[in-house]
Parts: structure tokens; sequence; C-alpha cells
């Protein structure tokens, strides 16, 4: 029975069914994206929850201080560590073709494998270590990911980026958020 987990019965919402205050959030999803991505469509049933999401997703994307590569990084780690099946997917798929993040290095995250760059590796060990600690990282742990040349501020970056995809996984666990066509290329699933 514990592993047994709930699963939402709320309906995706489209277009079609958006009420005023989901409509604008899914337009503008289909105008930056041409689509409507399956998570959008069930996260957007709570507006608050979808307009966090967006906004706090958007300061990360233009205001982090990372690379686009090195933003993969942090989505991809953060994605595993929370066992998101479709984050997980979908940020693989976005680092394999719009960040160009190298192969070896997205493939080793999601197979809990060394990631051989050396700067990104440190990356993708502070994330996780900012996860598994629930923000309390040890002065080694700091020093650690300053030494491989990131900023004191890109600490509170990497924050952002846990609040941002803790909202986006949970709701995708809740509602079992079928992986969208784009992004089945890239399908991962928890172990």
């Amino acid at each position: 029975m514990e592993n047994q987990k709930f699963k939402t019965t709320l309906e995706k919402v489209t277009l079609d069914n958006a009420n005023e205050a989901q409509k604008p959030l899914l337009e503008n999803s289909q105008k930056q994206m041409s689509m409507i991505p399956n998570m959008y469509s069930n996260m957007v049933n709570s507006p608050g929850l979808m307009e966090t999401y967006a906004v706090g997703y958007d300061r990360f994307r233009k205001n982090s201080g990372f690379s686009p590569v090195e933003q993969e990084v942090v989505f991809v780690t953060i994605s595993i560590a929370n066992g998101c099946e479709y984050c997980a997917a979908a940020h693989s798929f976005l680092a394999d073709q719009v960040s160009k993040v190298p192969l070896e290095v997205t493939d080793a995250i999601r197979d809990g494998k060394e990631i051989p760059d050396v700067k990104l590796k440190a990356l993708s060990q502070f994330t996780r270590v900012m996860f598994e600690k629930r923000g309390n990282p040890s002065p080694q742990d700091a020093a650690a990911f300053l030494e491989a040349g990131y900023q004191e501020k890109q600490i509170l970056e990497i924050i952002l980026a846990l609040a941002v995809k803790t909202l986006s996984n949970y709701a995708n666990h809740i509602f079992g958020t079928e992986v969208d066509d784009m992004f089945k290329g890239r399908t991962w699933t928890k172990r």
C-alpha cells in the first residue's frame, strides 16, 4: 500500500475549455513554444501554480548567470533527483536540441555516473547537495562550487531552479503527466 501514489482526477485544460484565468497562460505558451505541453495543460488547473512556475522559470533562464548548458545541467539534475520522468525527458531533449549540452554530460546525470566535464560536474554536484541538504550546504560544499568558477549569487539561482522544478515535478507526479511526443526520444524511467 505504501508504494501506491495518489493521482488527481483533474482534467487537462485546453484552450477550448480554459476559464478566463487559465486561457492567457495557455495562449502565452502556445505563442512562445508553438505548442501547449501536457505539463502546462495540467498545471494550469491552478493558475497561481502555473504563473509562479512561468515567472520563476523565465527569471532563471534570463538572469541566473548560468549559460544555457549550465541551466540544463541544473534542471536535469533536479528533475532526476525528484524522480520526475516528464521533466527528465523534456530537459534532456532541450539539453540535446536547444542548449547543446554534450550528450555524455546529460547521460551521466540521467544514469547517475560521473560527469566528464569538471566545471559541470561541480555544478551538478552542488545542485544535488542543495536538493539533498534542503538548502543547507556545508562550507566545504560551497567552497567546491565556488572554486569551480561560480559565484555566491548563483547559489540563490540554484534555489530558484529548485523551487521552479519542485512546482513542475510535484505537479507532474500528481497528474502522472504523459511525456509529449516531442520529448519521448529522451524518456527516462525512475529506478
